[in-house]
């Protein structure tokens, strides 16, 4: 199989396994993810790395701040840019998820850590 093709297959496959652990909201986890490593990150660069639509992305937003798990905020550097930012509920919540996909991971072999780390180094170097 070509590697394009691999990697599509990997994407697949990584997406449903995650998605098991979280009742179908997968994107729910990616954005508070990303709220917690990329605090300066302005909304448009997480929707561009996401590869979702505006407006999807403006209705899980909106879900997320009223269930209490994020702020929006106007960037310090330029006030017309808004970043996400996690509250502790929202922190509180992604590291739950976290432990839970740790557990399950828990059991891994230490040859396909291994890899996971290399492809993570090789992607990282990539993009």
């Amino acid at each position: 199989m070509k590697t394009a093709q691999k990697f599509l297959e990997i994407e697949t496959l990584i997406e449903n396994l995650l998605k098991k652990k979280t009742d179908g909201g997968l994107l729910k986890y990616k954005v508070l993810s990303f709220a917690d490593q990329y605090e300066n990150l302005s909304v448009s660069m997480i929707i561009e790395k996401l590869g979702i639509k505006k407006s999807n992305f403006a209705l899980l937003i909106s879900e997320l701040k009223n269930q209490g798990l994020l702020e929006i905020k106007h960037a310090e550097i330029d006030r017309r840019c808004r970043v996400l930012k996690l509250t502790n509920k929202g922190r509180e919540e992604l590291n739950n998820y976290i432990k839970s996909l740790e557990e399950s991971f828990s059991q891994m072999d230490l040859d396909v850590e291994k890899s996971i780390e290399i492809l993570d180094n090789y992607l990282n170097k990539r993009i």
